[in-house]
């Protein structure tokens, strides 16, 4: 396999995976956002991604997520799961599940906390490759995952047979276009950081984009990507402003992303649920500070207009 086995690209969420108050996985609600999220223009999905909490749960609801997700989608397009985990044998039992599942290809973080050497990362993927035939999506989060996918390691990568693209979600755009230039041909590049380098990415190559940003800004980013994807410089350059100050909103005064997304999602009527422990709920005055953001966006106006 390589970048011409599959033809992802476009915008993708990382979907979040609602829970209710008791932990469960509230599965109406996970349906809903994936319908939320094809009818809001994205061209593919991520399962149990980071944005999905995947730490928080079992291998087991992990997998189960793979399949609900492959079944609410019914083929409109791709979805990737995250089989990310430190312990390679557990990669390949949740990779082969993914598979089963009918998922299109599976996104791997290198092996986190522990630091393996190079060569030892390079293994972990081999490993997953010869066990389970799927396309692998490379997944490069140095500042949360600790091990970095370098440039150098991912031209390397490419290689491993069933490596077909690359999520790249480093803080560092230097890194992120030597990685462009080095492995470009040979994989699909998305980028993880459409809300601080998005046009820039695109412009340089990148085919698609990973973020947790389309679950409450849904269509917006779509758009956002499009006019990146086809040079409309003015509103990709207004929309660049736009998610860099939305971000900066959902992880202002200290809050974490991924509740913070939530929250936004619960503010604006979206089926964001809770988070799981460690990770609680916001509470005031975060969610007095995200209302008030969002209104001064002017997406909560827009999302209740929308749902009269």
């Amino acid at each position: 396999m390589d970048k011409r086995s599959v033809d992802w690209q476009g915008p993708w969420p990382a979907l979040i995976t609602p829970f209710d108050t008791d932990g469960a996985i509230n599965e109406g609600k996970f349906r809903e956002n994936v319908e939320n999220a094809i009818a809001n223009k994205m061209e593919g999905v991520i399962v149990a991604g980071c944005t999905g909490e995947p730490w928080a749960m079992t291998n087991e609801e992990r997998s189960r997520l793979y399949g609900i997700c492959v079944d609410e989608v019914k083929g409109r397009v791709p979805v990737v799961a995250g089989t990310g985990a430190i312990r390679t044998e557990d990669v390949i039992a949740l990779s082969q599940s993914a598979k089963d599942a009918g998922c299109d290809g599976v996104m791997i973080l290198p092996p986190f906390f522990v630091k393996p050497t190079t060569d030892d990362i390079i293994a972990h993927y081999q490993a997953v490759s010869d066990a389970v035939s799927i396309p692998i999506m490379l997944y490069n989060l140095p500042q949360h995952a600790v091990n970095e996918l370098t440039p150098a390691l991912v031209a390397r990568l490419c290689a491993v047979p069933n490596v077909v693209a690359i999520k790249d979600s480093t803080d560092d755009f230097a890194a992120f276009y030597r990685m462009l230039t080095l492995a470009g041909e040979s994989i699909r590049v998305f980028t993880g950081q459409q809300t601080k380098y998005g046009l820039a990415a695109v412009e340089l190559g990148a085919v698609g984009t990973v973020a947790s940003m389309p679950n409450y800004w849904g269509r917006a980013f779509a758009e956002f990507f499009d006019a990146c994807r086809t040079a409309d410089l003015m509103r990709a350059r207004a929309f660049q402003a736009e998610a860099t100050a939305l971000t900066e909103l959902i992880t202002g005064d200290g809050r974490n992303l991924y509740c913070g997304t939530k929250a936004a999602m619960n503010i604006l009527g979206l089926p964001g649920g809770d988070p799981r422990l460690p990770l609680r709920p916001l509470g005031e005055p975060h969610l007095a500070a995200l209302r008030a953001g969002l209104e001064r966006h002017g997406l909560l106006a827009t999302t209740t207009a929308a749902a009269q």
